[in-house]
């Protein structure tokens, strides 16, 4: 028989597809700080971390965020924009500037605590188990290291399975929290749950805005309370890719809200700086919904233990472990066997996938839209002018994605205030925060 590649794309199983998503697998808690493992700095009881994992935490919170935007939008209006009292007090001011300092703490916080989980979980695809290794680094997040060490969720017997020829499972057939070297258990479980946490936090962005009068857009809300949902969805069911975006969100977030301190100090800010922070903001909306979405369409390899397939011929043993749970197929190499596995094995992961690409779907367009729009006017001004030279399109690209990156910033994070913080002035006030 033929070997498969070790890592290829094709199409998932559309049993990954159905909805609502299967209750099973249940979410595995942190392990407990002084612990073989990954020690966290503080426990969170387990009732705790499983109580807040409730769907109908997230559901509540969103909607009763949104509602509140739109209520508090329409008393705004109703006062033509004035701002509240509360906000022109000394308290108010400081209160701001502890809430970005903060948030910049927090998340650089989790930022260095996620690197640190990468750190001791990702193998190099350069490695002695190459590209093979590096993919099921990235995708199995629980059992212990060490390529087909990984534990499953296999769909079709609702059960975890492994691969290994060690003992993987713990005795009531689940992962132990107390294995090494995989992502879950060496920090996202903690980190990440915290991350979800913090997104309901967030929303004192939207009050501060509101507060000085100001509108919170739709946009604005639907970023907010869709953070949240998609957070908790990715961590209820330790879906592979919720990992990038608690690294890399709350890398931009320790920036960002660095930047928000900053200006609230009238310490004027580079531009370079300020268009970075914008492209980074706009990049992780590309980037992540990209990442996510590939996890679906990737399989890999990985050697089977000879106690699966003891005793059968070459064919006989691919075809046993091809009918195994949800698996794709397998393959014989040196006399070894081979099993292609999905990176996304069950349809609870799936659904965590695509409604973080769903979600970030209308900012992709938003983005694409800004960008097309800017670099057709640019264009279109271009030809207006009298032909010095040839047109770089390089550069009018390069500055129509700035212009549509802060377009979609301006709709996401409310009203920008870049210009004004360069100025240092609105309304004879220096610009403390929000853009």
């Amino acid at each position: 028989m033929a070997f498969d590649p070790p890592v290829f794309l094709g199409l998932p199983s559309a049993s990954f597809f159905k909805f609502p998503p299967n209750n099973n697998p249940a979410f595995i808690t942190p392990p407990a700080p002084g612990s073989s493992t990954f020690a966290p700095p503080i426990l969170i009881p387990d009732h705790i971390y499983q109580a807040v994992l409730h769907p109908a935490v997230p559901v509540t919170i969103a909607l009763t965020y949104a509602v509140t935007a739109k209520l508090l939008n329409k008393y705004n209006i109703s006062t033509g924009k004035k701002p509240w009292a509360v906000s022109k007090t000394a308290a108010f001011k400081w209160f701001v500037v502890a809430h970005n300092v903060f948030l910049a703490v927090y998340s650089a916080w989790t930022f260095y605590g996620m690197f640190g989980a990468l750190r001791r979980t990702m193998v190099s695809p350069m490695g002695p188990t190459g590209l093979s290794g590096f993919v099921e680094s990235v995708c199995r997040l629980s059992g212990p290291a060490g390529l087909g060490n990984a534990a499953l969720f296999d769909e079709t017997t609702n059960s975890w399975i492994s691969y290994s020829p060690h003992a993987v499972l713990a005795g009531d057939g689940t992962p132990s929290k107390f294995d090494t070297g995989r992502l879950w258990n060496e920090g996202l479980a903690f980190y990440g749950w915290i991350f979800y946490l913090s997104k309901f936090y967030e929303v004192v962005d939207t009050l501060i805005i509101l507060a000085k009068g100001k509108l919170s857009s739709t946009l604005q809300t639907y970023h907010h309370a869709g953070a949240m949902m998609c957070m908790w969805a990715g961590m209820r069911y330790m879906s592979a890719p919720i990992w990038m975006f608690a690294f890399v969100n709350s890398g931009i977030h320790a920036m960002m809200y660095t930047y928000y301190t900053v200006t609230s100090f009238n310490i004027r800010v580079p531009l370079f700086i300020k268009r970075s922070l914008t492209t980074l903001q706009i990049t992780q909306f590309l980037v992540g919904a990209t990442y996510a979405m590939l996890h679906s369409f990737v399989s890999y390899s990985v050697p089977v233990a000879e106690e699966a397939t003891k005793g059968a011929p070459a064919a006989a043993a691919a075809s046993i472990l091809a009918n195994n749970g949800s698996v794709a197929h397998a393959s014989i190499k040196n006399g070894i066997t081979y099993q292609t596995v999905p990176c996304i094995s069950n349809n609870g992961a799936t659904f965590a996938v695509w409604l973080n690409v769903l979600y970030l779907a209308p900012l992709t367009y938003l983005f694409v839209s800004f960008f097309i729009e800017s670099y057709l006017r640019r264009s279109n001004a271009d030809k207006t002018k009298k032909p010095r030279r040839m047109s770089n399109n390089v550069v009018m690209a390069e500055k129509a994605g700035w212009e549509a990156a802060k377009s979609v910033n301006r709709e996401v994070y409310g009203e920008n205030k870049e210009e004004a913080v360069a100025t240092g002035k609105e309304n004879g006030r220096v610009l403390r925060n929000r853009q």
